[in-house]
């Protein structure tokens, strides 16, 4: 969490803050997000609250390396699906309470949260080449949507 503050403190000097520095701190936050998980499982410490927490930190991070990379000008506001659609699906909650419902546990859906956390951070790559970026931000967004689109459809099948 402390990382991802950070980062989001640079994305109000996305022009003077070293991309590389944005790198290497969003790298190091989700490098520790699989350790902390690892460790909490391993010693017995884990529970429903840290594994919430645990996914709204994942959420917000992808928030914020999503709007460094627009204010930064490597994307464009098409990367906006990678960073909000967890915060879309939550607003959703509220005129459809169907969504609000419990979801079970899904490898899936801690897959996909990879390849879109993992996407976000080679997009902040400096060498990154600029013909890469398009190509990676639709894989992760089609990757993030189908895995939404299942999600909704089961909690509508279930909330019947």
């Amino acid at each position: 969490a402390a990382l991802m503050a950070f980062v989001f403190g640079a994305i109000f000097e996305a022009q003077s803050v070293s991309p590389w520095l944005v790198f290497w701190v969003g790298t190091a936050g989700f490098a520790l997000d699989a350790v902390d998980g690892w460790l909490a499982r391993r010693s017995g410490l884990h529970s429903k609250f840290g594994a919430r927490f645990d996914m709204e930190i994942d959420a917000a991070l992808g928030a914020v390396l999503t709007l460094w990379l627009l204010a930064s000008g490597t994307t464009g506001p098409e990367i906006l699906v990678l960073g909000f659609m967890r915060y879309a699906f939550v607003a959703a909650g509220w005129w459809f309470p169907a969504l609000r419902a419990e979801l079970p546990d899904s490898f899936r859906r801690k897959a996909i949260c990879v390849v879109q956390i993992g996407a976000l951070i080679l997009l902040v790559l400096p060498l990154a080449p600029a013909a890469l970026i398009f190509p990676v931000v639709l894989m992760a967004s089609t990757a993030l949507i189908y895995s939404f689109a299942v999600d909704i459809a089961w909690l509508v099948r279930c909330g019947k």
